[in-house]
């Protein structure tokens, strides 16, 4: 019957299921505009316009849409399908609407379709194109969820959302029970959150029989998909054209130099199409940019314009797919240069890219649990990265990529795959999520690649530290609570702490400052001292995250009193402000404040310029940061971290550096290992407010160092007590910690009930006993979902 319903929903709409029987291969175009006044969109009820069809015809020659029907098959006989297929070839755009069409043909009983995406732009992209192709209104029909951002009604029946969002959506609604089809996009990125997502779905899938799940990849993986998943349905399809591929011959030069002389060698050529280049990071990309500018305004201008496109991965910023109609107002040929770097590959949405060039490596974070932090490491990218970079020409019968390595160099020191996000990064917020789902029985997750038991142990250690976790390994009520919050462990920490420091409003805009990009614009040479000018009138003597409430309160005030939105945008600029990111930090803190008013919590009045509000911002950060502590060993600026040997200078644009004015101790929000060791927003504190807050049993365990000794003293001359005593209470907790790590050894996934330190040493934790005392429970039986 369910077969039969899909074949022939009604008789009106037959074509709307099935488009190929509108056989255009004739070119009979009168008898498709008739159709136009008679059919009408079972999505919408209303008549399809005549762009419908002319973009019907694009999907028509995807290479993905001769496997429609195999696809709808396979995907009524089975609950699971895994669709491999190269970039370009439409399986992003066109399964999806092929999953709505199966959901509207069974009434809807089971959901709606949700795809994900590993990238924020490219779910964004993806829904503007799929509602225009189904002719349908954004936002209704088609939306999309990012992170601070929903573009959907309950109502909607096709959702583009990134990976996290779709996990976040299962601490409220575990087994997605609003959803028929789950479609999980470009599983080769190899995303936590898709990891994740893996894992827990094959649980979901076990209760909810009815559940249909896609995965769609690159071919690279699907050996690796077939033994994770078993024998399922596989679709495979293939793109159009061969690539012309040139390597580099010899040994590898200065990869930089050699991209600007193939830039300008190609564009004197004269062949038409644009260029996309694939750099190490995103300091390469500002180089780059600000180089092709200067040079591109020399040129000789019958060649055409060069414009320069910089696409940075990590940021929110829009996918590269040029405009056709202002292409064509144009009076000069205008040639594009996108540059992007890492993951770039899914920012690129156009078919006007006829010359890639690629560097052949990238520059990965490798998170060090050892000492919790990131290390920059430039590495050769994967063989299937590559490969990647390679079908973007995919739809250009003479596309060029020119590789800046040579072929042994891709066979010897590239990897097959791309490794998982899973195995190099920090897990902690993974693992409060982990126990978070573990309250609705899917605490057990089979990866792919499981973890390193090293990041698992830091977490879990974390997470003990910040009070997330009960005596016997579960999520506390405190941990709960912190789970609501989109942000890292450590920040929703701070925000909790700041409920009984009465500083709610100030931490809010420090969270949101901190997790937005960048605040402060890229530099064009030249320019540094006319913007470290403006910058200066924000500094505050405090540090950087006072700096940041300044900035984001004088950003507000512009924006009450400016007549239209273009004076904000140009009072950023003169102020080498990033408009954008402002405007993020205005969205996400506006969602801290929905969460915090939807539990309920306790919330005060600004009080931003006192001294005590400023102390207690100070403890309501370290409460959450007493991890990320470092004094100046020398005076000059040389700090050393508490937490291991590691030694860093202040960023350039640290209040401190700019005032020259180095404090000893610091707290900071951000280090990472690399050719510039930088501490990243850092704000002074004071060593007895760092005692009086951080845990005893944190304190025991950290490593001999003079800045230990230092505290030790401090700690002495808060409570004095015999130094047997010391001793006793040190050997104690090094005991107990003995023990929890035997424990922890034995299990080694985040769902296992770890048992952990005793409630005395927890009673030492860093937040007020008033803070501990909160009615938690009262809030999470009020305000919590039920499972």
């Amino acid at each position: 019957m369910e077969a039969e319903a899909l074949e022939c929903p009604n008789s009106s709409s037959e074509k709307r299921y099935f488009p190929e029987s509108l056989d255009s291969s004739d070119g009979d175009e009168e008898g498709i505009l008739a159709c136009e006044d008679l059919e009408l969109n079972p999505f919408d009820g209303l008549p399809y316009s005549s762009r419908y069809y002319k973009l019907l015809k694009e999907r028509e020659d995807l290479p993905i849409w001769k496997e429609k029907y195999s696809f709808m098959e396979k995907l009524l006989q089975s609950q699971i399908v895994i669709v491999s297929g190269d970039a370009k070839c439409g399986k992003s755009s066109q399964v999806p609407q092929w999953c709505a069409e199966y959901c509207l043909s069974v009434h809807y009983q089971h959901g709606g379709v949700v795809c994900t995406q590993v990238h924020k732009p490219t779910a964004v992209q993806l829904a503007l194109r799929v509602a225009d192709e189904m002719d349908v209104n954004i936002g209704h029909e088609v939306g999309y969820m990012i992170p601070f951002e929903n573009c959907c009604t309950s109502e909607t029946i096709l959702r583009y959302c990134t990976d996290d969002m779709l996990q976040r959506e299962m601490m409220s609604s575990p087994f997605l029970g609003s959803y028929g089809v789950i479609i999980l996009d470009d599983i080769h990125e190899r995303s936590i959150a898709t990891d994740v997502l893996l894992g827990l779905l094959k649980d979901v899938l076990l209760a909810r029989p009815e559940l249909k799940l896609i995965i769609n990849s690159s071919p690279h993986l699907i050996n690796k998909l077939s033994s994770y998943y078993g024998n399922v349905p596989l679709i495979q399809v293939k793109n159009k054209h061969p690539v012309d591929v040139v390597y580099l011959s010899g040994a590898q030069k200065e990869s930089f130099e050699s991209i600007l002389r193939l830039i300008f060698e190609i564009h004197h050529s004269g062949e038409k199409g644009d260029i996309a280049v694939f750099l190490a990071c995103e300091q390469d990309i500002e180089k780059a940019y600000e180089i092709v500018c200067q040079e591109g305004s020399n040129l000789n201008p019958d060649l055409g314009e060069l414009v320069v496109v910089p696409l940075y991965p990590n940021e929110k910023c829009a996918v590269f797919k040029p405009n056709a109609e202002t292409e064509k107002r144009s009076p000069i040929y205008q040639r594009r240069v996108v540059l992007t770097a890492g993951c770039g590959e899914s920012l690129i949405c156009s078919n006007t890219v006829k010359f890639v060039i690629d560097v052949g490596v990238e520059r990965r974070k490798v998170y060090n649990p050892r000492i919790r932090a990131d290390s920059l490491i430039t590495q050769p990218i994967s063989q299937s990265q590559a490969e990647t970079r390679k079908q973007i020409l995919g739809a250009s019968p003479s596309g060029k990529l020119f590789c800046l390595y040579s072929e042994e160099f891709a066979s010897r020191d590239m990897r097959p795959l791309k490794p998982a996000e899973m195995q190099e990064a920090n897990l902690t917020s993974t693992v409060l999520f982990m126990k978070r789902v573990d309250i609705a029985g899917l605490g057990h997750c089979d990866f792919m690649n499981r973890p390193a038991p090293e990041s698992l142990m830091q977490a879990l250690e974390d997470l003990d530290y910040l009070a997330a976790l009960d005596n016997d390994g579960n999520l506390s009520e405190f941990g709960i609570i912190m789970s609501e919050f989109p942000l890292d462990p450590q920040l929703s920490k701070s925000i909790l702490a700041s409920c009984e420091f009465d500083c709610v409003d100030e931490m809010l805009t420090i969270a949101a400052m901190v997790t937005a990009p960048n605040c402060f614009s890229h530099l064009p040479r030249g320019a540094e001292e006319a913007a470290l000018s403006c910058w200066k009138t924000f500094l505050h003597p405090d540090g950087d995250h006072f700096t940041l409430i300044n900035i984001y309160k004088a950003y507000q005030d512009m924006t009450l009193n400016a007549a239209s939105e273009h004076c904000v945008e140009k009072w950023c600029h003169d102020y080498f402000l990033n408009c954008s990111a402002l405007r993020t930090a205005e969205v996400i803190r506006a969602e801290l404040l929905e969460i915090i008013k939807r539990i309920e919590l306790p919330y005060t009045e600004p009080a931003f310029g006192s001294k005590e509000n400023t102390l207690n911002i100070k403890k309501a950060l370290l409460s959450g940061y007493f991890m990320q502590i470092a004094r100046d060993v020398d005076g000059s600026g040389n700090y050393l971290m508490l937490t291991h040997k590691q030694v860093a200078q202040l960023h350039p644009l640290s209040c401190y550096s700019v005032s020259r004015k180095m404090p000893e101790w610091v707290l900071f929000h951000k280090f990472s290992i690399a050719n510039n060791n930088y501490i990243r927003i850092a704000s002074e504190i004071a060593p007895e407010l760092f005692m009086q807050l951080a845990p005893q049993y944190y304190f025991s365990n950290l490593p001999p160092s003079e800045s230990k000794d230092i505290l030790q003293q401090v700690m002495d001359h808060l409570s004095p007590i015999s130094t047997t005593k010391k001793e006793q209470g040190a050997m104690k907790t090094q005991n107990q910690r003995k023990q929890l790590q035997q424990r922890q050894q034995k299990q080694l996934c985040p769902h296992h009930h770890q048992k952990t330190r005793s409630s005395k040493l927890r009673g030492q934790f860093s937040v007020t006993q008033a803070v501990n005392d909160f009615n938690w429970a009262q809030i999470i039986q009020r305000k919590m979902p039920s499972y």
